[in-house]
């Protein structure tokens, strides 16, 4: 049995204590939003906000969370899709194929949070997610704008 803080909600699922977080989302809690891309943490189409930090949650076991951490999915962002970075998505028209886009963003949002107007250098060094369809130029167009900064680079 795990308890999580969930977008808001404190929640008791029965999992083994091995269960990465991402299924525990995916298959008991259906908030399909986050993704499953490499199972090892390296390509971020997994990305939820644990206490405001991006986290990959295909490689977290349940166990290594309790009712106390906020982790927050995509569907959990903003239901409305009124957050910054969504705005700046759809303004820009960023994802291709989309599959990786709720880590994108997730890890965007939580950049953002900790550094509201950051450099390229600091976009590119934080936002290491992986995209299949090199969208990474509209990637970075979105987060500047949605920092305000969308001058620097384009």
């Amino acid at each position: 049995m795990a308890k999580l803080n969930v977008n808001g909600r404190v929640i008791e699922v029965q999992v083994e204590d091995d269960t990465p977080l991402l299924w525990v989302l995916r298959e008991q809690l259906e908030l399909t939003g986050t993704k499953y891309g490499c199972g090892i943490a390296q390509c971020g189409a997994c990305t939820v906000h644990v206490d405001g930090v991006a986290t990959r949650s295909c490689a977290m076991p349940v166990s290594a969370f309790d009712e106390n951490q906020k982790i927050v999915t995509i569907e959990g962002l903003s239901p409305d899709s009124s957050h910054p970075v969504q705005q700046a998505w759809l303004a820009l028209d960023v994802p291709q194929c989309g599959f990786c886009q709720s880590g994108m963003i997730m890890a965007a949002a939580a950049l953002l949070a900790a550094t509201p107007r950051p450099t390229e250098q600091q976009i590119r060094d934080e936002v290491t997610n992986i995209c299949r369809c090199g969208t990474y130029n509209r990637v970075l167009a979105g987060i500047q704008r949605a920092a305000g900064t969308a001058g620097a680079a384009g």
